[in-house]
Formats: C-alpha cells, sequence, structure tokens
C-alpha cells in the first residue's frame, strides 16, 4: 500500500478544505500577491497538505494542494510545495497536538515583527485567544526548518496560537487548518488595534490573573455545545 492509501480519503477532504481555507487570507486582507499559506496535518500519518509554491490565490483549488511529508519530501502533487513547508512541517514534527498552521504578512502584525516587539495583553480579546501576549520568535531564513524551530521554541513557552517571527511576519498553529486561519485574523486585528492605541498613549495591561480567567473562560466555556 503507498504512502497515502490508507488516508487517501481524508487527504481529499484536507485539499478541499485547505483551498477553501486559503480564500480567507486575501479575504481579510492578511496577503498579498502569492504570500503567505496553509497547511493541514493529516491524521494518522506523518504527512501535511499545504499550499503549492508561488500559486495565485485566484488559481487555488483543491487538485493543486500539495500533500508531503515531515521532510518537507513531495508526496502527491504536481507543483513544487510551499517555500515555508519545511517549517510547517517541523512544527507538526514537534508539536503533536497541532492539526493546522498558518503563515501570513499581514501589515499590522508585521510591522510588529519589524520591530522585534511583542503584542503586549491590553485587549480582552488577547488574552481570549492568546492567553498573553502575542511573542516574538528569533530571525531565520527561508528554506529550510530553521523557522519551524524558531516557531516550536517560542510557542513551547507560551500560550499564544501565534507567533510573530522577527523580521519576517506571524505564523499561527491551531487544533486544526480552521483555527490556525481564525488565530491569524485575530492576531492582524489585535495588532491594528494596539497600535492605533499606541498612538494615543501608553496602553493599560490587563492583570494576569484577569488574564487567565478570561483565557479559561473564553477557551473552555464561550460558544456553543456540540450537537449530538
Amino acid at each position: 500500500m503507498s504512502l497515502l492509501g490508507a488516508v487517501r480519503d481524508t487527504v481529499e477532504q484536507l485539499r478541499r478544505q485547505v483551498a477553501d481555507l486559503h480564500a480567507e487570507l486575501p479575504r481579510n486582507a492578511l496577503v498579498v500577491w502569492t504570500a503567505g499559506n496553509v497547511s493541514a496535518r493529516v491524521p494518522g500519518a506523518d504527512l501535511l497538505v499545504i499550499k503549492p509554491s508561488g500559486v495565485s490565490y485566484d488559481e487555488i483549488t483543491p487538485e493543486k494542494m500539495v500533500v508531503t511529508d515531515f521532510d518537507a519530501n513531495l508526496v502527491d502533487g504536481e507543483l513544487l510545495p510551499s517555500s515555508d513547508t519545511a517549517a510547517h512541517a517541523y512544527v507538526y514534527r514537534h508539536m503533536p497536538a497541532v492539526g493546522g498552521v498558518v503563515h501570513t504578512h499581514s501589515t499590522y502584525a508585521t510591522a510588529w515583527s519589524a520591530r522585534g516587539e511583542a503584542i503586549p495583553c491590553v485587549l480582552t480579546m488577547i488574552a481570549d485567544e492568546f492567553g498573553g501576549e502575542i511573542p516574538v520568535g528569533p530571525f531565520a531564513l527561508i528554506g529550510d526548518d530553521s523557522i519551524g524551530r524558531g516557531i516550536v521554541e517560542t510557542l513551547r513557552h507560551h500560550r499564544s496560537p501565534a507567533v510573530l517571527m522577527r523580521n519576517h511576519g506571524p505564523f499561527t498553529v491551531g487544533r486544526d487548518a480552521r483555527a490556525a486561519v481564525k488565530a491569524a485574523v485575530l492576531c492582524e486585528d489585535v495588532a491594528r488595534t494596539v497600535h492605533i492605541a499606541r498612538q494615543l498613549g501608553e496602553p493599560v495591561a490587563i492583570d494576569r490573573a484577569d488574564v487567565d480567567s478570561l483565557y479559561a473562560r473564553y477557551q473552555n466555556v464561550y460558544g456553543q455545545e456540540p450537537t449530538q
């Protein structure tokens, strides 16, 4: 049986999901041209589905999504994988709970990364989604797993699903690809709001105990109970 054999149906579902989720990046003004990418872990196999390199968002289809292993080797697909594939693969290899990874160059979050400055926890939305500040990761060159190493080393010490890789831009993770996209959208939103707040004066940090309370409520209580 081929590497894809037992998970072929799952891979095809993820190709459709990942292709659809890429539309959320330009819709939320998180990317320009062909920059940015969404990937999803394939449950039950050391594989991921990701956008191919240099393909316009208008041209993305499920059939163009590619599958690689956790060493960033192409397993299935006609096009070359994203140049960030090694970073995504490293995250999946070393963070088993992560099911989706997103990278964007969204303007405000990337501006914070250019300054090498964490986004402070001064909004309830930051406490809810990120559990504290949105941290900065180290500078790393593109092309190998150096970025992935920086993501993992940084997020291991934070509850945040987002990291601002210095001089590069935000990467977000989630239990699945949709959750990672949501984190990318909210990361850019709070990056913009906190930037504007700083034009007016110094934002007021939320006390740690309140951050913990807000995070616990949002992660465990907020939303609808799943239907049976």
